[in-house]
């Protein structure tokens, strides 16, 4: 028979463990429920951290006015976002019906390829086997691969539903951003208050700075090196005259900031350029133009992101990466702050020890 100190001492550890189970359950209903909100609410508190210095400025023009300033910041992002996608959705939408139309009432017509293709190395002389049947035979080509693009058209369609639900879970994100915008000082306050908890009144405040540090210095970076091959691609757009060049160069943009290769849009304008009345060392001139502004990213990167955080630039630089390839565009953002904290806390673990005696 125990005696009566362990019985209290083994009836304490059985309240600690059903009372740890518990919570342990709780926390996990919570997560279940939280779970399909996740991406939104952490994009949201992305995009509040990246936008409230912008915020602030506009708040000092309305008197101190926060929901005044957070409002006029979600009405400038919809029209950011909302009229390039009406654009190109009306010219694609035009397109591909007037395209539809000429191929049932048999009016499409496509021109002979150049005879410059033909010297083109390796793809030459397939490439222009291909373009002439299509431009003599073409319903009895797309009748003969009709079978086969039944499923590549399938999965087009669930990729174009996917970026329209991204698209729209982004909107989203946008909205919940401002309103977090607007109680934006209470939310600071709270975050330091968490972050204290977790570790201590010394490390919690940095902990909070050193996050909100890192997921700036991120966007900074992304948002900058989008603008700067923007400028690089769309400068050789409009001086080689290609059609459509500010759409091309407002669409390098958006692929840059959504971390997409820009090679969408660069290839087909390099092929446009070599098939067009262009010179060949002109559009060679081009191509290497284009692909330097392509590839630029590659270097930028190591030298954009992380600046001004308190923390190594190569693990910031790993943490997007690592990030971006676990978890896509969110894991750019998530996974630097994740490093960053665990690379802080690791050091000061390292560093917090007891003092040799002499």
């Amino acid at each position: 028979m125990l005696p009566p100190s362990e019985k209290l001492l083994s009836r304490n550890l059985l309240d600690v463990l059903i009372r740890a189970g518990l919570i342990l359950l709780l926390a996990l209903f919570c997560f279940r429920i939280f779970h399909p909100f996740l991406d939104l609410m952490l994009w949201a508190v992305i995009l509040a951290i990246t936008l409230y210095p912008l915020q602030q400025i506009f708040c000092r023009w309305f008197g101190g006015s926060e929901v005044s300033a957070s409002t006029l910041i979600i009405l400038i992002g919809l029209v950011i976002l909302l009229v390039p996608v009406a654009v190109l959705g009306t010219s694609i939408a035009e397109s591909v019906g007037d395209a539809v139309h000429a191929v049932q009432n048999r009016t499409l017509k496509i021109p002979l390829p150049p005879d410059a293709i033909l010297g083109w190395p390796l793809i030459g002389q397939p490439l222009h086997k291909l373009w002439e049947r299509l431009a003599t035979d073409f319903m009895g080509v797309l009748h003969q691969v009709t079978p086969h693009l039944q499923g590549v058209a399938r999965q087009l369609l669930a990729q174009v539903a996917g970026v329209g639900m991204g698209l729209l879970q982004f909107l989203g994100a946008f909205l919940i951003a401002g309103v977090i915008m607007a109680y934006g000082k209470p939310g600071s306050v709270t975050a330091v208050d968490i972050s204290t908890r977790i570790s201590s009144p010394e490390r919690g405040p940095e902990l909070a700075s050193l996050c909100t540090s890192t997921i700036r210095a991120v966007a900074q970076g992304v948002v900058g090196i989008a603008f700067i091959q923007t400028v690089l691609l769309g400068v050789g757009f409009i001086v080689m005259g290609i059609p459509g060049a500010g759409l091309l160069a407002l669409g390098v943009l958006l692929l840059g900031i959504m971390q997409l290769p820009v090679v969408l849009i660069t290839l087909p304008a390099i092929i446009y350029v070599f098939v067009a009345d262009y010179s060949m060392p002109l559009a060679i001139v081009f191509t290497i133009w284009t692909a330097i502004g392509g590839l630029i990213d590659n270097v930028l990167k190591p030298l954009m992101l992380g600046r001004g955080v308190e923390v190594p630039m190569p693990v910031i630089l790993i943490g997007a990466l690592g990030g971006m390839l676990s978890n896509g565009i969110l894991g750019l953002f998530v996974g630097p702050v994740v490093l960053a904290l665990g690379f802080k806390l690791f050091m000061s673990w390292v560093r917090d020890r007891e003092p040799v005696a002499p």
